[in-house]
């Protein structure tokens, strides 16, 4: 189960501090220029029954043009780029190391891979949790060997807290404004994927009903959250 909807790719970026060779420099300040410049659709996962093989790879959307807008004022706490290292929901059990996700030769968001069920995947060239902006985390919510890591995603609500472990030795933060169900034939990009002046979080998986024809979720169960707060370890 993976999506099919794509994120903007964003303008280049400086290097954020990290000793993972397969992650991409970060820009806070350029990543997402225009909220209403999103790539077709991003994170849309496509579900894998245990009995079926694996569907394609997510789809991410296609680069739009548009002329910038005017840079928002920042609002609330941020933290420069760094790496995410672990996701933890305690609400949930979930303690998860990340992937970094990139846009494939087909014009694509990879998928997090389906082997490993405790796994979730950031969109590295997007901002890095906690800095301004949106940042976009993508999870599987089953694959062909169980349920998973997003399995349960649905039932956060508004208050809910979650950390991000970082590379730099902090933990971001966030709490919970809304859990949200998006039909995939209709998703909502603009409001999903757009730029804020604020330190945002998006958390996506599948959800609806499953399609055996099409073999994908109907709907991408999505939550978002801001940044309240950090520590160093």
């Amino acid at each position: 189960m993976v999506p099919q909807h794509q994120p903007r790719q964003p303008k280049p970026s400086r290097s954020a501090p990290t000793t993972a060779p397969t992650t991409r420099s970060l820009d806070h300040g350029l990543v997402w220029c225009a909220a209403a410049v999103l790539l077709g659709g991003f994170l849309v996962y496509n579900s894998v029954e245990v009995a079926e093989d694996p569907p394609p790879q997510d789809r991410p959307p296609k680069v739009a043009s548009a002329t910038p807008k005017a840079a928002a004022r920042p609002v609330g706490p941020a933290l420069p780029p760094s790496v995410p290292k672990r996701l933890i929901i305690p609400e949930l059990a979930i303690d998860a190391p990340f992937a970094p996700l990139s846009i494939g030769p087909s014009g694509q968001l990879n998928a997090p891979p389906a082997g490993n069920n405790n796994l979730v995947g950031w969109y590295r060239d997007g901002v890095s949790p906690g800095e301004r902006g949106s940042s976009i985390i993508a999870g599987h919510v089953d694959t062909k060997t169980g349920p998973g890591v997003f399995l349960q995603l649905s039932t956060l609500g508004p208050g809910s807290m979650l950390d991000v472990a970082r590379e730099d030795g902090s933990t971001a933060t966030f709490k919970v404004d809304s859990v949200e169900t998006f039909s995939k034939a209709d998703f909502p990009n603009d409001r999903v994927y757009a730029d804020t002046p604020s330190a945002q979080l998006r958390l996506i998986t599948c959800g609806g009903a499953y399609d055996h024809k099409a073999r994908d979720y109907v709907d991408n169960v999505v939550v978002f959250a801001h940044l309240v707060s950090s520590k160093r370890a």
